[in-house]
């Protein structure tokens, strides 16, 4: 009986101990909202460590990938932003947002690839 006890004690602190979904979907907009606050006072290195943490806490946090794309264009890291962009479409194709977003980035992109091949 003792042993079933503590076999159930077990599972229980092990479920307790590992976070729920909900618990790094939550975990995940504190990450951004705290990145959206740096951001906002020109701390885009503190920012971009945010919205990389937020996505890694969930994967399909969308709105985080299109953060995270424009904080890495925002810094020159244009290869990063192109694939954090195409993350956050292929996870919100309907986004309208995140999809201006990403049409600007490659119009400058494009002009600025343009004149620096003339």
């Amino acid at each position: 009986m003792n042993v079933r006890v503590g076999i159930v004690a077990a599972g229980v602190a092990l479920v307790s101990a590992s976070p729920s979904f909900a618990d790094a979907k939550g975990d995940a907009k504190s990450q951004v909202e705290f990145g959206i606050n740096v951001a906002q006072r020109g701390l885009w290195r503190e920012a971009i460590y945010r919205w990389e943490k937020a996505v890694e806490l969930d994967p399909t946090y969308a709105a985080a990938y299109n953060d995270l794309a424009i904080a890495y264009e925002h810094e020159g890291q244009l290869d990063k932003a192109r694939k954090a962009y195409e993350k956050a479409i292929e996870l919100s194709p309907n986004s309208e947002p995140i999809r201006q977003n990403y049409e600007l980035f490659k119009e400058i992109n494009d002009r600025t690839s343009a004149a620096k091949d003339k």
